[in-house]
């Protein structure tokens, strides 16, 4: 089963995830119902991976097994208590309860001992574990987690870099910059790629890894964290093509960014009559300029996926960073 099948068996059976759940967690409300859900929706995407249409198995009944298997194994590692330790608080609530009816009072240490047939020592242990609770600290420590949420200066840098990215795949040789489009926004494999272009496996993964050196090169000098270092090329091409390269990035980069300026200005105040810091015609010769930038639309997981490969970590926010738009 390819990836995108994968995606949509899991996508249409979330609800059986939030179904689950909410069964689960009616029974048993001392359970984190997120807690829960991660369990399920992970143990549905492996249910995905494994599952075998050819067995004639619906996948709902095959993945409800797992799921439920999921909540099982989560509730037992969030348990203190071994199944011998559980055990035995149930044996000794058991008898407290029976000899507390027979004897019309508490009944002493001693006395559970003797009718658990055990220790004063065991029967102690059994009774400080019968009386333990657990009390939630999400409430408590609250005010002392650090907070996950983006920053607004890494948020503009992340978009920053992203259009950097954007304009070295854009300014890559025809054959590189389709094989990374592919690899990394079209999850196809190296396989695939090497039978449509009629060229060898191993030449679509050397045409991958210079690509991929063009863009570390791209980045390094056009957007390095030491400006004033000197960025040593890793890529093997030709002097004058790693020129022509960084120059064609250059002038990609200040397209996208002239853009991006012009629609962080129009977002951001929509009333203004004064004109825009980028007139509508230099937005206009931009785009003519990113020709052929418009049909690399990918999500963030595949932004974040090229950006790794490339050594450029990339913090996100909940937008997609690598739009059409820039």
């Amino acid at each position: 089963m390819n990836r995108s099948a994968r995606n949509k068996l899991v996508v249409e059976n979330l609800p059986l995830v939030g179904y689950l759940v909410s069964e689960v967690w009616a029974k048993a409300r001392h359970l984190s119902r997120d807690d829960l859900a991660s369990a399920g929706s992970l143990a549905l995407i492996t249910s995905a991976d494994a599952f075998d249409p050819a067995l004639g198995v619906p996948f709902g009944a095959f993945a409800r097994r797992r799921i439920i298997g999921a909540f099982a194994d989560e509730m037992r590692s969030n348990d203190w208590a071994t199944r011998m330790a559980r055990r035995r608080i149930k044996d000794t609530r058991q008898v407290q309860e029976t000899l507390a009816a027979a004897l019309g009072r508490s009944a002493t240490v001693d006395e559970v001992a003797a009718a658990l047939g055990v220790d004063r020592e065991t029967a102690l242990a059994g009774l400080a574990d019968s009386e333990r609770t657990l009390t939630a600290l999400d409430d408590t420590t609250a005010e002392f987690l650090v907070a996950d949420t983006v920053l607004p200066e890494e948020s503009l840098l992340s978009t920053e870099r992203l259009a950097y990215l954007r304009a070295a795949v854009v300014a890559l040789p025809e054959r590189m910059r389709s094989i990374i489009e592919q690899v990394y926004f079209e999850d196809r494999s190296v396989k695939e790629i090497a039978a449509d272009l009629g060229i060898t496996h191993s030449a679509v993964s050397q045409q991958r890894s210079e690509a991929i050196r063009l863009l570390r090169d791209g980045m390094g000098t056009h957007y390095a964290d030491d400006a004033e270092t000197d960025y040593v090329p890793e890529s093997t091409v030709a002097p004058a093509r790693r020129s022509a390269y960084l120059s064609r990035m250059a002038d990609q980069a200040m397209l996208g960014m002239a853009i991006l300026a012009h629609d962080r200005v129009a977002d951001a105040v929509p009333t203004l009559s004064a004109g825009p810091l980028v007139s509508s015609a230099a937005v206009a010769s931009a785009a003519d300029g990113l020709a052929g930038v418009t049909d690399i639309n990918v999500g963030q997981a595949t932004a974040v996926g090229l950006a790794s490969a490339v050594g450029q970590p990339i913090v996100l926010d909940s937008r997609e960073l690598f739009s059409s738009n820039g």
